[in-house]
């Protein structure tokens, strides 16, 4: 990832009602969730949603498609991955044992609920 993409991520999460949001989408897991349950989660109104989603889904954080009359929202798990990596590509000044903790979180497979991803 390249630093204008990381401050793109970056900026589409610096909202309290986007990172409500996408953290819900990671809890969420593959599966994702339909608008109108996004929607009823967060107390957001619908034009307020569509534009945090919107802008989310142009930094490349969360993905849609069509299931029937509902647009099903997921996080992007990989462009997540890809921003955290670039957080830590130059962590710790040669101690690697201050960001071993987050790195090993950040290894994990997904858990059986796919909310650790």
């Amino acid at each position: 990832m390249e630093t204008p993409d990381a401050i793109t991520c970056l900026s589409a999460l610096a909202h309290e009602g986007r990172m409500e949001v996408f953290r819900l989408l990671v809890r969420a897991g593959p599966e994702g969730l339909a608008a109108g349950e996004i929607a009823q989660s967060t107390g957001a109104l619908s034009n307020t949603l569509s534009t945090n989603l919107g802008i989310l889904s142009r930094a490349g954080l969360v993905a849609s498609r069509r299931d029937g009359r509902s647009i099903i929202y997921t996080a992007a798990f990989g462009r997540m991955r890809e921003l955290l990596a670039f957080l830590m590509e130059d962590c710790c000044a040669g101690k690697p044992e201050v960001c071993a903790p987050l790195a090993a979180m950040v290894s994990q497979p997904c858990s059986a609920e796919g909310s650790a991803c």
